[in-house]
């Protein structure tokens, strides 16, 4: 009987580049989307103007603002100003890897833009919402069998644990830099833009469901006396939320972000996003898995997360891909890129 053998892709496409089969006559034509060198430029920017605009009706609503003048604005303009002239001027500056520096610009300006609005409404949701959730996050805890004082006591214990943990936390913003500089290397827009989508949807997913479940996190509520260590969360949604309730706050420094969010913990979305993109690809596979396990094992103590905080944020991720992957299969058509032969 006859059968059909696909031949491999060119190098140029990228792995996680979704595919779809067709047939006509015996003949296998499998090729990328027909968005796959063009990216989704206009769908990410019209995603941020909606951004903005909620962002905006957010603001205005808790009476909080930003001052586009302070200090804490400076280094924001300097990058986008640096960014935006890599964009534009790359490819003339450097014309053998022009197109990868100025691809890569576009990917962090774009990662950075996301996050800040995420980061930013963070504040207004707070202060829009009321009451604590902790003692029932806590007994869901108890019920899985896990011992966040116990998990921080050790931490504690150990100054070694204590440094690991800190900068295995902080590697969320060093494995999006790793992925999209892949990306831009090897001229995976498409790629890039679909992961950026989708670490935005899953942005909005988690201040969504956030008012529902808004907590001190487990250092504030189980602990009682001098800390033995300070982790890198300390305690500022003890004392962020309620002065943002209570209209105490009315400017939002950008310069001076602190992350508000306890469940779902944000920490875990990118984890489990960051570890979904790299897979696709060997040399990333083994480096960012162990990268962004270590930075899991890291999150209930230097984020001050219950474990339910962590199981939410992996349910947010992988409903966030399969719902940017449903999205983008329905608006998109194939075109061929390699034909396969009758054996």
């Amino acid at each position: 009987m006859a059968s059909l053998k696909a031949l491999p892709l060119p190098p140029a496409v990228s792995a996680a580049v979704p595919l779809l089969p067709a047939h006509s006559e015996g003949v296998a034509l499998i090729g990328p989307m027909h968005h796959a060198s063009r990216g989704y430029g206009w769908t990410i920017f019209a995603g941020l103007i909606a951004g903005v605009a909620a962002l905006a009706v957010l603001m205005h609503a808790a009476g909080l603002r930003i001052d586009p003048f302070s200090r804490g604005m400076v280094p924001f303009h300097m990058a986008a100003i640096i960014l935006l002239a890599l964009k534009l001027r790359a490819a003339r500056w450097w014309p053998g890897h022009g197109r990868a520096i100025g691809d890569c610009a576009e990917f962090f300006g774009l990662f950075t833009a996301i996050s800040l609005i995420g980061a930013v409404a963070s504040y207004p949701v707070a202060a829009l919402t009321g009451g604590m959730h902790d003692a029932t996050l806590q007994r869901i805890d108890a019920l899985l069998g896990f011992d966040w004082l116990a998990w921080y006591r050790l931490v504690a214990d150990h100054r070694m644990l204590q440094w690991l943990g800190l900068a295995a936390y902080r590697t969320i913003y060093l494995t999006p830099a790793i992925l999209l500089g892949f990306y831009a290397w090897k001229g995976y827009k498409a790629a890039a833009h679909r992961f950026l989508m989708t670490f935005g949807l899953a942005a909005t997913l988690t201040l969504m469901l956030y008012p529902m479940m808004t907590a001190v996190g487990p250092l504030s509520f189980l602990w009682h006396g001098p800390l033995p260590y300070l982790p890198e969360s300390e305690e500022w949604q003890a004392a962020l939320i309620p002065a943002l309730r209570a209209h105490q706050m009315h400017y939002v420094d950008l310069g001076q972000l602190r992350g508000l969010v306890s469940a779902p913990s944000f920490h875990t979305v990118a984890a489990v996003l960051y570890i979904r993109a790299a897979w696709p690809h060997r040399e990333l596979r083994a480096p960012l898995l162990g990268l962004n396990a270590a930075m899991l094992i890291a999150t209930p103590v230097e984020g001050t997360h219950y474990l339910i905080d962590m199981i939410l944020g992996a349910v947010v991720a992988i409903v966030a891909t399969l719902a940017m992957g449903r999205l983008l299969a329905g608006s998109a058509t194939p075109r061929v890129s390699a034909v396969g032969a009758i054996a």
